[in-house]
């Protein structure tokens, strides 16, 4: 699949991708938020990735959405922006629900949109002098689309804070309200990618797909739903073949098939 905008390369079981408009600091117009879309839409049915890392292409990881295609939107119909905002929720949506792991690697700065990106993350690795800001408000426009990303991620409070005033805000900030889960020095943020990667692919992927789903749906609390969703979800792991293999090679003192894979992948490398 070319793109345009993006790049997109699989290094074993994990899948690169870069956003691909230095110029413009990666920000968002309509064609890069349909090419997103469609990358995710690809790898949701896609069983060799078991996680995807996410980067932004120059200095700066996104800038959110792209002036020339904001100033565009001034003159469009109510029925225009409501699709053109349809299409950026779905983008949002896709990338929230891939069965796999999203790892971000945030430098230089994350403003807007390119801040929901990283809301979208399920681990986020940053920059120490990156920044971060949900900014739409000094625009006179609202962190809207992202919004129900975000405040799962960093809760009400922060929200209020961070949405109303338009602030930006440090990694370290980010990674006291969760937004962000580790700060490193720019030359560490690759080595400590890997380590988050690996990590991953020490798990059984299947668990880590379900985990993943299972997250979304208890959110809200404990509830009879919920308990026996969660009862259900262990037993069917458990006699999965992932989870009989994954019981066995710990009861045997041996490393599970899928560590294996994934270390004869990397070897190939």
């Amino acid at each position: 699949m070319a793109f345009t905008h993006l790049l997109a390369r699989r290094d074993g079981p994990v899948e690169q991708l870069t956003l691909n408009r230095p110029d413009v600091r990666n920000a968002f117009n309509e064609e890069m938020i349909e090419e997103i879309s469609e990358w995710a839409m690809s790898r949701h049915a896609d069983l060799g990735v078991r996680a995807a890392v996410l980067r932004g292409a120059g200095p700066v990881f996104s800038a959110g959405g792209d002036l020339a295609w904001m100033a565009s939107t001034v003159d469009y119909t109510r029925e225009r922006n409501l699709r053109d905002a349809e299409a950026l929720a779905r983008m949002y949506s896709l990338l929230d629900t891939l069965p796999f792991p999203l790892v971000g690697c945030v430098h230089g700065a994350a403003l807007g949109g390119g801040s929901g990106l990283a809301a979208i993350c399920d681990i986020v690795i940053a920059a120490r002098d990156a920044v971060f800001g949900f900014t739409e408000a000094r625009l006179g426009i609202v962190p809207s689309v992202i919004s129900p990303f975000v405040v799962a991620k960093i809760g009400r409070s922060a929200a209020r804070e961070l949405f109303l005033t338009g602030a930006r805000f440090s990694a370290e900030r980010a990674r006291e309200i969760g937004l962000v889960h580790a700060v490193v020095e720019p030359g560490a943020i690759d080595a400590e990618v890997g380590r988050v990667v690996e990590g991953i692919l020490a798990c059984g992927p299947e668990a880590v797909a379900a985990a993943k789903a299972l997250i979304g749906r208890v959110a809200n609390g404990p509830s009879a739903e919920t308990a026996g969703l969660t009862a259900e979800t262990l037993a069917d792991a458990r006699v999965s073949a992932e989870g009989q293999e994954g019981l066995r090679a710990f009861l045997e003192k041996r490393r599970a098939t899928w560590r294996e894979d994934a270390g004869e992948e990397r070897a190939r490398r």
